[in-house]
């Protein structure tokens, strides 16, 4: 009997994916570790391995199809010199895609999957195992069977009137998306002006369902901290120096990470996640670091930075960042995260508000160090001074707890030589 190859879901949050390219054909043999295809998300391209042994004996979906649904069958795999059988194969050619029953991947916010709801027909007493003499693909007479559903008289849509199971009734078994607020028109761009239309990428499209959402789901508030970074720049120079035999070399974001991680140590109820009835707290900081690629932002996690030295997050900080350009993420490098920094000071940015990263609860936005006067020690003098600004989820996290945090950072920013214990 075939085995079905359907979309995997490579990320909590993946629903859909382009199905990039086939690596194998029809009649290719495969074992259990082979890659058979590449398949793009909306974080990176991934390869797809096969976890059983056989031939190929159908490629049901195509290269270069996009928005292919998680669960989506794609290909078929048979024992060696299996053929697929007939029905089977007109069965998988005609069913509609939106007949298929796709699973949907469990996310923190996802609902619990329903029921399937009232078949179209039941037969009052027990159906037979398999019903004999009616028009209908064998796997239309398994489910009918199983549910109890007559098949005589329901109009078949496959080859020569054959029923399918799309012609059942059956309620695809997916969770029920939460009630929206109704969505906005979108425009069309004004007349006359000369413009260029573009396909949104997966990534992009996925930016802005999830930051839609979380603008929409998440009570922010922020609150603003204005550091003076002369300290920790003259530290980072000295400890450069140090580290250049290494081949390391510490940018202001890493110090940025530490800072925040240890901010989070020092106040751990800023260390929390929202969970409708509970509320999550964590006792180690993962942080999601904010890198810029080409079609959008990706946040690869950095595990346990409260425990990492200032060298570790920066060799860990560049491997991550290199391989999200490189669009070579594997799913462990960018699921989870206890909290987020985004980073725009390289950009020249004065101050910035950032959106927070559900299921997240505090996301610190810094930007650029802007000379100006500042009272050092008691003095007028001129000082390199950072904005930084957190966003809270008010449902998480109380507007006196996230002002203690926010001067916990700003404590460690100003005498960082804290920032090396």
């Amino acid at each position: 009997m075939a085995i079905e190859l359907k979309m995997p879901a490579l990320s909590p949050t993946m629903e859909k994916g382009t199905l990039a390219k086939w690596l194998v054909h029809p009649g290719d043999t495969v074992k259990a570790g082979d890659l058979i295809a590449e398949i793009e998300t909306d974080k990176a391209t991934m390869e797809f391995e096969a976890t059983d042994e056989g031939v190929i004996t159908q490629i049901i979906v195509p290269d270069g199809s996009e928005d292919v649904a998680v669960g989506t069958v794609l290909a078929l795999l048979g024992e060696q010199g299996e053929t697929v059988p007939e029905p089977a194969m007109a069965e998988a050619s005609a069913a509609p895609a939106e007949a298929v029953a796709a699973p949907v991947p469990v996310t923190a916010d996802a609902a619990p999957a329903v029921q399937p709801s009232a078949p179209p027909r039941h037969d009052p007493t027990p159906a037979p195992a398999l019903e004999t003499g009616v028009n209908a693909t064998p796997l239309a007479k398994r489910v009918a069977a199983i549910k109890g559903i007559v098949l005589d008289g329901i109009s078949g849509s496959g080859p020569r009137g054959k029923i399918v199971k799309a012609d059942l009734g059956l309620t695809p078994l997916i969770a029920p998306a939460p009630a929206a607020m109704p969505a906005a028109a979108i425009a069309p761009p004004p007349e006359g002006v000369p413009v260029d239309t573009v396909k949104l990428s997966g990534m992009r499209k996925t930016i802005a369902r999830r930051l839609t959402e979380s603008k929409q789901t998440v009570p922010h508030f922020y609150l603003t901290a204005r550091c003076n970074l002369d300290p920790l720049l003259k530290l980072r120079g000295e400890l450069n120096a140090g580290l250049e035999s290494r081949g390391i070399k510490l940018s202001v974001n890493d110090m940025l990470m530490k800072a925040l991680a240890m901010a989070l140590v020092a106040v751990p109820e800023a260390n929390v996640q929202f969970g409708g009835d509970v509320l999550h707290r964590f006792d180690r900081v993962d942080i999601s670091m904010a890198v810029a690629i080409d079609g959008g932002l990706i946040t690869p996690v950095i595990k346990g930075v409260d425990t990492l030295s200032l060298s570790a997050i920066a060799l860990k900080a560049k491997e991550l960042a290199a391989k999200a350009r490189d669009g070579k993420l594997a799913p462990e490098d960018y699921q989870g995260g206890t909290c987020s920094l985004s980073n725009l000071g390289m950009f020249g940015i004065d101050e910035m508000f950032p959106v927070i990263n559900p299921p997240q609860a505090l996301i610190l936005g810094a930007a650029a160090g802007v000379s100006q006067p500042w009272n050092v020690d008691g003095e007028m003098q001129f000082a390199t001074i950072m904005a930084a600004t957190a966003s809270f989820d008010h449902r998480a996290i109380d507007g006196a707890v996230a002002a203690q945090f926010m001067k916990a950072f700003k404590e460690l920013i100003e005498g960082p030589l804290t920032l090396l214990s």
